[in-house]
């Protein structure tokens, strides 16, 4: 506990929530993916709750009504933008009509599971599944921090946070089941340190965040009094990302605030 304590004062400690030279009428922008329900839609919401200008991102855009009520509420702050995750001609044509827009986050946080019951034993692997996880959580994070770097660079923070999973550290892991989904969240947090490492000199930092099980359509499976409330997993993960800075960036995160192994 106190070792979690001096972790948490730390973060608090390390950065300012807006970069110093920020003109006073600045209003940062953060491009949250996969918004259009659970995790996504909350960081939408409580983005714009705090003034911020919210770029969210859906597969179908006509489909998603409640990032689309949050838009027309918004007065303007909220945008709704097509974008699949797994196609790069999704990814580069979102950001040519972005172009020149300046973006102070990068907020990876479309993904999915592959659902437990298609991974569970190694001897029976959906191997076309694997490959889509693995485009969405892996191949789609890194080709959208490679297409929005001008984005980033143009913006103040400067920052890139991926939803992330304890399920992708090797050093918790002792089970046997989930291949798909593990291996995708370790390969995810292998690709942003790499890009943490890179980027450090150009002032862009990453992170790696945990929500903890939470109440989305994702965890439908598990048992309702072992999930977090969405709104409490993404104000933990904005809190997080609040904390972020290029003197640590690339850890990896739970949503309390401690570091999780690798």
């Amino acid at each position: 506990m106190h070792r979690l304590l001096i972790a948490i004062v730390s973060m608090l400690l390390s950065v300012p929530l807006f970069a110093a030279d920020a003109p006073a009428n600045y209003v940062p922008t953060v491009l949250v993916t996969g918004a259009n329900r659970g995790i996504g839609l909350e960081l939408a919401r409580q983005y714009a709750a705090r003034g911020w200008n919210v770029i969210g991102t859906a597969r179908k855009p006509a489909e998603a009504t409640e990032l689309n009520a949050l838009a027309s509420d918004s007065k303007g702050r909220v945008s709704v933008e097509a974008l699949d995750v797994m196609e790069f001609a999704s990814i580069e044509a979102l950001a040519r009509r972005l172009e020149g827009k300046p973006i102070d986050i990068l907020f990876n946080n479309a993904g999915v599971t592959g659902g437990g019951e298609n991974q569970q034993m190694f001897r029976n692997m959906q191997w076309e599944l694997f490959d889509s996880v693995h485009r969405t959580n892996v191949v789609g994070p890194l080709k959208l921090a490679e297409v929005f770097l001008p984005h980033l660079l143009a913006g103040q923070q400067k920052k890139i946070s991926n939803v992330s999973s304890s399920q992708g550290s090797i050093g918790t892991n002792r089970g046997g089941t989930l291949y798909i989904y593990r291996s995708s969240k370790a390969a995810l947090n292998m690709v942003m340190v790499n890009l943490a490492n890179q980027l450090k000199g150009k002032g862009v930092s990453v992170a790696l965040i945990d929500p903890g099980p939470v109440d989305t359509d994702m965890m439908k499976s598990l048992p309702k009094k072992m999930l977090r409330p969405v709104p409490t997993a993404a104000g933990d993960l904005i809190r997080i990302t609040d904390q972020l800075s290029v003197a640590n960036s690339g850890t990896f995160w739970t949503f309390d605030g401690s570091v999780l192994p690798w």
